[in-house]
């Protein structure tokens, strides 16, 4: 070998082992820490098995002396788990049901030896207490103001029967019309199917039922979605009791909250009747936006509404004359759907 080879030799291997120090001088990027695992929380769709708590949540309503005189009042009570309860009161009664949408009044308690406690805020250490499905309140001094008893309000439409000539998705006998659908053995729809026919303008009826979620808060409590044509999302989630915002029950998502916050407690059946008109087209300029008017438990929460294009979330990109069902499983929140049918505008 000649001396020139030899050189060349031994200078490329100084310079691989000068670059490999050099790479082991350069500190390396820290390694991503791994994405934590979603882990579903507890979730009931048995009374039975739902816990201590789930008793004590649901609406109340009845009479109590005021400052004015004697008036009537509603209260929703949303169990938090462990004991813990939150109260929203609303004068004149329960919302859709003569709350006079003024100031709610609100307040925390505390279940001890099988009675929740509230202090009512505001009103000179007066307290409610909730036992035996009776929400009483009293004064400073324990006189008894009034008491509401427990109410179970059921929507008007619940269990409408489709009319003639209507499309039915799904009866209880077979989840066939659905892509991904899936039937629990007491004959209810699972979240995550898509409905395999497609529709356009259109009035649509179904119910859900809101699993018990109690340890959850905000959107990691019953979430799901009716995505009318697989596009335009009006939010299911257990919002009872809450401000009744967009991404909250009857709430268009990223669009329109709804003007009434109609949510019933978990595990009550609950119905959206949809009317909903398909955006126009003109080739493939749009030059109509789609429309909708929603009644949540027969109360309408979105009122002919335009809606300028489709929410986050859906299996449908972009806008179109037709589209599916969607109905979003979110995070494996078990909420259960029955009773669904459409009717086709001509």
């Amino acid at each position: 070998m000649s001396r020139c080879v030899v050189l060349a030799a031994a200078s490329w291997l100084a310079l691989a082992l000068g670059a490999a120090v050099l790479a082991d001088d350069v500190p390396k990027a820290p390694k991503a820490p791994p994405a934590k695992k979603h882990v579903p929380l507890p979730a009931f769709n048995d009374p039975a098995t739902a816990g201590p708590d789930f008793p004590f949540q649901g609406e109340y309503c009845g009479t109590v002396e005021a400052s004015d005189g004697p008036a009537k009042f509603g209260a929703q009570v949303i169990a938090r788990d462990h004991g813990k309860f939150h109260c929203v009161g609303y004068r004149g009664g329960l919302p859709g049901d003569g709350w006079d949408r003024g100031e709610k009044i609100e307040a925390d308690g505390q279940l001890q030896d099988g009675v929740v406690t509230f202090a009512v805020p505001g009103n000179d250490n007066a307290t409610a207490s909730l036992a035996s499905d009776m929400l009483t309140v009293k004064d400073a001094g324990g006189k008894v103001l009034g008491t509401l008893a427990k109410v179970s309000r059921q929507s008007r439409t619940l269990g409408a029967k489709p009319p003639a000539g209507a499309v039915v998705l799904f009866d209880g006998t077979s989840a066939d019309q659905w892509n991904k659908g899936q039937m629990t053995p007491d004959h209810l729809l699972v979240q995550g199917a898509v409905s395999k026919r497609q529709f356009g303008d259109a009035t649509y009826h179904l119910e859900f039922r809101l699993p018990f979620m109690p340890s959850g808060t905000g959107q990691a409590r019953a979430n799901s979605g009716f995505y009318v044509q697989g596009r335009y999302e009006i939010q299911i989630l257990d919002s009872f009791g809450l401000p009744g915002l967009d991404n909250e029950c009857g709430g268009i998502y990223h669009a329109a909250k709804p003007a009434v916050n109609m949510c019933y407690p978990p595990l009550s059946w609950q119905t959206y009747d949809v009317d909903f008109t398909a955006p126009r087209f003109r080739g493939s300029e749009k030059v109509e936006n789609a429309r909708i008017t929603v009644r949540h438990n027969g109360v309408i929460v979105q009122d002919n509404l335009t809606l300028a294009g489709p929410t986050p979330g859906g299996v449908i990109k972009g806008e179109g004359e037709t589209g599916p069902i969607y109905l979003q499983n979110h995070g494996g929140d078990p909420v259960r759907f029955r009773n669904i049918w459409v009717v086709e505008k001509k």
